[in-house]
């Protein structure tokens, strides 16, 4: 499992001259990273001096978020390996014999099917590093302050995240031909991204109020 690999050996796998892992696997690890860099603020920041001060309704959403960023870190993760599985998968069936008109056909519905496997996971990442996005002003607003810059590159990650696990739905939706599916596809992810910038902008500039 690449989940499991060291960062050097990791990053070897990912610089071969394999295509897997590649471009969704990363951005699958970018937005874990970004989560992973706002719960250390959430743990830099409970319990101490400055978050007892809070007002308890601001102390319940540090609390809230600070819980379910441990979620998205556990599912980025997982979509790490299941990035490069549906890869793989998709490669499988193109290596499916063609000879004949219905291996043709045979082949052609198994590579649109895992074509679109390939497509959802990436898709499902981008969902999960937006969730990671809504979380993080929080830590922003009522953080540790010398955390402060874990939060901004935490909110930097995990937008490149979602923007880069978009590039990988929108290459396989290429292969697709059910266009009504496509089209849906490609509204969602427009939202996203728009959605995911915004959030990413908020924390920023909370983040560059507290360094200027």
């Amino acid at each position: 499992m690449l989940v499991e690999k060291t960062v050097k050996d990791f990053v070897a796998a990912v610089a071969s001259k394999e295509p897997a892992p590649g471009g969704g696997s990363v951005s699958a690890l970018a937005s874990s990273l970004g989560a992973a860099l706002t719960s250390m603020v959430g743990n830099l920041t409970i319990g101490r001096k400055a978050y007892n001060a809070l007002e308890e309704d601001q102390k319940a959403q540090v609390d809230r978020n600070f819980e379910k960023v441990t979620k998205h870190i556990e599912r980025l993760n997982e979509l790490i390996d299941e990035d490069t599985t549906a890869f793989n998968d998709y490669m499988s069936a193109m290596k499916l014999p063609k000879e004949t008109e219905e291996e043709k056909a045979t082949r052609k519905a198994a590579m649109e099917e895992a074509l679109k496997k390939a497509m959802e996971v990436p898709l499902d990442a981008a969902k999960e590093s937006l969730e990671v996005l809504k979380l993080q002003k929080v830590f922003a607003d009522y953080g540790n302050p010398n955390a402060i810059t874990d939060v901004g590159v935490g909110a930097l990650l995990a937008c490149a995240g979602l923007e880069g696990a978009l590039f990988n739905v929108l290459i396989n939706l290429g292969g697709i031909s059910d266009t009504a599916y496509v089209s849906e596809i490609r509204k969602q992810c427009e939202l996203l991204l728009k959605e995911g910038k915004e959030l990413k902008e908020e924390t920023l500039k909370i983040v560059y109020s507290k360094l200027l």
